[in-house]
C-alpha cells in the first residue's frame, strides 16, 4: 500500500486542550496538500476552519467528548451547532456508564438522536475500547450497526488507551456490513497505519502519519 492510499484514509487530527488557531489552520493546510479524508478538530473551531477550508476538505469534529456522560441533549445540541458551523462529519463518545450498566437501550437510543441530527453527514462513535470487556465490545458493534452510525471508532486518544489491532479485528468480525471501523489514538508508523488498514479500518485517526511524512517527530495524537 502505498504512502498516498494510507493519507486518503487518515482523518488528520488536533484535538489537545491547548490547540489554537495557527495550529489548526497548519493542519488544515496539511489535510488539503496531502489528501487526507478529513480534518478531524474541536467544535470551536469549525466554523473557521470549514470558512477557511471553503469545501477542500470536509470538517470532522467531536461530541460529547471525551467522557461521553453529559446528556443526550447536551449531545444532540453540540450536533446541531457543529453542522450549522459547517462540520460534515461527527465523531461521538457513547455514554460508557450506560453500557457498564447494560442499559443498552438508552445507548442506542442516544445514537440513534444523533443519527437523526446528522441526517446525511457521517456519524462515527467512539466506544473507548480500553474502558470495556471483550463482550462489551461486541455489544456495541450489535448496538452500532442497529442504530445506523457509519462509523464504530476505537478511541478519544485521551483515556489511556488507544487503537489496537485486536479491537480492529474483533470490530471486523462483529460489525454490520454498513458500518466502517475507525481506528484512533497510538498509531506510531506507517507499518501500523498500513496493518490497521489491512485489518479492516476504513479511516485511521492520526496527526502522525503527516508528520512522518514530513519526517517530523511522530508525537501527539
Amino acid at each position: 500500500m502505498n504512502v498516498n492510499e494510507i493519507l486518503s484514509h487518515v482523518d488528520h487530527t488536533l484535538l489537545l486542550q491547548t490547540a489554537i488557531w495557527e495550529e489548526i489552520r497548519g493542519i488544515c493546510d496539511d489535510a488539503v496538500q496531502y489528501r487526507t479524508a478529513s480534518v478531524c478538530i474541536p467544535p470551536s473551531f469549525v466554523k473557521q476552519a470549514s470558512e477557511y477550508l471553503a469545501g477542500k476538505m470536509p470538517v470532522c469534529t467531536v461530541i460529547g467528548f471525551p467522557n461521553g456522560n453529559m446528556t443526550t441533549k447536551t449531545k444532540e445540541f453540540e450536533a446541531q451547532d457543529a453542522i450549522a458551523n459547517g462540520a460534515d462529519e461527527l465523531d461521538m463518545v457513547i455514554n460508557i456508564g450506560w453500557l457498564k450498566e447494560k442499559k443498552y437501550h438508552l445507548v442506542e437510543e442516544e445514537i440513534r438522536a444523533l443519527r437523526t441530527v446528522c441526517g446525511g453527514k457521517i456519524l462515527k462513535v467512539i466506544i473507548e475500547t480500553c474502558f470495556l470487556t471483550e463482550q462489551e465490545k461486541i455489544k456495541m458493534c450489535e448496538i452500532v450497526t442497529g442504530a445506523g452510525a457509519d462509523y464504530i471508532k476505537t478511541s478519544t486518544g485521551f483515556a489511556g488507551g488507544g487503537a489496537t489491532f485486536e479491537d480492529v479485528r474483533l470490530f471486523a468480525e462483529h460489525v454490520g456490513e454498513n458500518v466502517k471501523i475507525k481506528a484512533a489514538g497510538g498509531i506510531t508508523s506507517m507499518e501500523d497505519a498500513e496493518r490497521f488498514l489491512a485489518l479492516g479500518a476504513d479511516r485511521l485517526g492520526t496527526s502522525r502519519i503527516i508528520k512522518l511524512v514530513k519526517n517530523q517527530e511522530a508525537a501527539g495524537y
